[in-house]
């Protein structure tokens, strides 16, 4: 199992870099693309259709992230409103009442708004959508190694029992250090407060934990441990990208008002 997670991380962070640095825009919106529809596949099967049905919607998804390419200027921004009304405002809500995650309007709200964050970001420049999916993995390893080591308390044990509230403590100081050092490089932030920052990289922090914890409720009420086994060692692609697709929207927002 190790050396299987070892050979995909390897694989997949190649492959992504090459995606970011080699292909042009347009191909690479493509790609990102193509990765909402398999994650819109993997979502379907957490809605317990069938296969044919898990087709026709990560056909949808693909569908759809074409169909708002064609008008960026006014579908993008709308897409991400609507991403952020979710995690903001019912996400939370969603997760106290333990509703049902897994339905097709969900998925959509979940997936299209990230597949446009990602052609965005990713056109503004590659290394601010990657330092942006960083953010995202340094608050995962801060919050798996704090956790281990200092955890006690439970954060949401009827969703995720190994997170902690110690674990989620270390990823927003993880990622306030990191932040910190990263943004006099990018120059979109650089004239930002320092607490106008440090408030931004709070939040996204919470986002992200919230985006975990939803696909990890998602997974649960489905009776799944892994959304699929797409990447060996690894799950699925909503396994890797469930922490993105709540602060990658929220990032392309902010910069759409801002710069």
């Amino acid at each position: 199992m190790l050396k299987a997670r070892v050979i995909t991380a390897l694989f997949l962070v190649a492959g992504f870099l090459a995606v970011l640095f080699l292909l042009p825009p347009w191909a690479a919106g493509i790609v990102f693309a193509l990765v909402a529809a398999l994650a819109g596949w993997e979502w379907a099967g957490l809605m317990q259709a069938p296969a044919r049905g898990r087709i026709v919607f990560a056909l949808l998804v693909f569908g759809l992230c074409l169909l708002f390419w064609t008008s960026p200027a006014e579908g993008f921004p709308l897409l991400w409103g609507l991403s952020v009304l979710f995690w903001l405002a019912f996400a939370p809500l969603w997760m106290k009442r333990q509703w049902s995650a897994a339905c097709a309007t969900l998925g959509l709200v979940i997936l299209v708004p990230t597949w446009a964050a990602l052609v965005a970001l990713h056109g503004r420049s590659p290394i601010l959508l990657l330092a942006v999916m960083a953010l995202v993995w340094v608050a995962d390893i801060a919050a798996y190694f704090t956790g281990r080591r200092f955890g006690k308390h439970k954060l949401a044990p009827a969703i995720s029992p190994g997170k902690t509230w110690e674990g989620v403590a270390g990823a927003f100081v993880g990622v306030l250090v990191y932040g910190m050092a990263v943004a006099s490089f990018l120059p979109v932030v650089q004239n930002l407060d320092r607490f106008v920052l440090a408030g931004c990289l709070l939040l996204l922090t919470a986002l992200s934990i919230v985006g975990d914890l939803f696909e990890s409720m998602a997974k649960r009420q489905a009776g799944m441990k892994d959304s699929s086994q797409l990447l060996p060692g690894h799950g699925g692609i909503l396994d890797r990208i469930d922490s993105q697709t709540s602060t990658l929207p929220l990032v392309a927002l902010g910069l759409y008002f801002i710069a």
